[in-house]
């Protein structure tokens, strides 16, 4: 499984960051690529199923997610239940030592995800025949990481109320990701 691994703090308590992160409709506004989220059920958590549409180039995916676990203000996993082996998890933890006062909250908010390229299919992504299925692998996987990176930085600009610079700590295996 190849995965990305971005994590950086942000000055708020756990249980606000959490409630915020719980609201996954809201991404669509994070991505240059994410067109469209659709929630089936409450959006509260586990059994929650989100229809995410992405485009990118000619391209344009609906990929099926479920939320699969629930520990607030703690942890929220999901995983794509159509064409792709993928999961992952937001996790959100106190981080007291971050804070940059006494008085400020601090928490590690972490983006996990983990993913088997090779578990797509060129007919459940719907790829045009001229296009190897190979290629469009190695075109995405940097996509996914860059991706990731500006969605938790939007995220802290929302959280926080304003855009500031964000630490992000940033780990892919393998390395071509």
């Amino acid at each position: 499984m190849d995965t990305v691994d971005v994590s950086t703090v942000v000055y708020l308590p756990p249980t606000e960051v959490y409630e915020f992160l719980l609201d996954f409709p809201r991404y669509a506004d994070y991505s240059r690529h994410l067109d469209e989220v659709r929630r089936y059920g409450d959006g509260d958590g586990q059994g929650t199923r989100y229809d995410i549409t992405f485009s990118w180039w000619k391209l344009s995916y609906t990929a099926v997610s479920r939320v699969t676990d629930i520990d607030p203000p703690n942890r929220i996993d999901w995983r794509l239940i159509k064409d792709i082996d993928a999961r992952g998890s937001w996790q959100i933890a106190p981080e007291p030592e971050s804070a940059p006062a006494p008085d400020t909250p601090a928490t590690r908010v972490r983006l996990y995800i983990e993913f088997a390229p090779e578990s797509a299919s060129a007919g459940g992504l719907g790829l045009p025949s001229f296009v190897s299925l190979d290629w469009l692998i190695g075109k995405v996987k940097p996509k996914v990481k860059a991706e990731a990176e500006r969605i938790v930085e939007r995220i802290v600009a929302d959280l926080e109320g304003q855009h500031r610079d964000v630490d992000l700590d940033i780990h892919t295996t393998p390395d071509s990701v």
